[in-house]
């Protein structure tokens, strides 16, 4: 397949674009419903909504990277052992290609909060896909539903 034969939106291997590897967490309340934050405006994609996380920083592990961001963008105290992996986004977009494993939380300390100026809302897992999401979170919409 060459490069004209791709469906548009596509990347075809061997282009070279830096791969930005990034956490994310669906937390899941008592209800079975999933938290989504909502990108603030300054930022690339604002408005749409996400699963809370962030970068990993050189020599951090993923787990421990969702601890320090569920600290600084929710106020909300996570453990590694209340952390289960579940799938994971691997998305390119124009820049840079993204890779994203899910985790799902069911167990935390503190109150939920948006730390740095993010909406935050509780969602049935159902009604995820009427939120606009970055692509890359797309896939991982589906997978929740359907796991759930």
């Amino acid at each position: 397949m060459t490069d004209l034969d791709c469906p548009e939106g596509y990347v075809t291997l061997g282009k070279q674009l830096p791969t930005i590897l990034v956490a994310a967490i669906a937390l899941i309340d008592v209800d079975g419903r999933v938290l989504i934050a909502q990108r603030p405006e300054g930022k690339s994609m604002a408005g749409l909504w996400e699963f809370p996380g962030g970068k990993i920083e050189e020599g951090e592990l993923p787990e421990e990277a969702l601890i320090r961001e569920a600290k600084e963008e929710l106020n909300i105290d996570i453990t590694a052992s209340c952390l289960s992996p579940f799938a994971f986004a691997s998305h390119s977009y124009e820049k840079f290609h993204l890779l994203m494993p899910l985790y799902l939380c069911r167990k935390w300390d503190g109150l939920v909060q948006g730390m740095e100026g993010q909406a935050t809302k509780w969602v049935k897992i159902s009604e995820l896909n009427t939120y606009p999401m970055p692509p890359a979170d797309d896939p991982l919409v589906a997978m929740l539903r359907d796991f759930f």
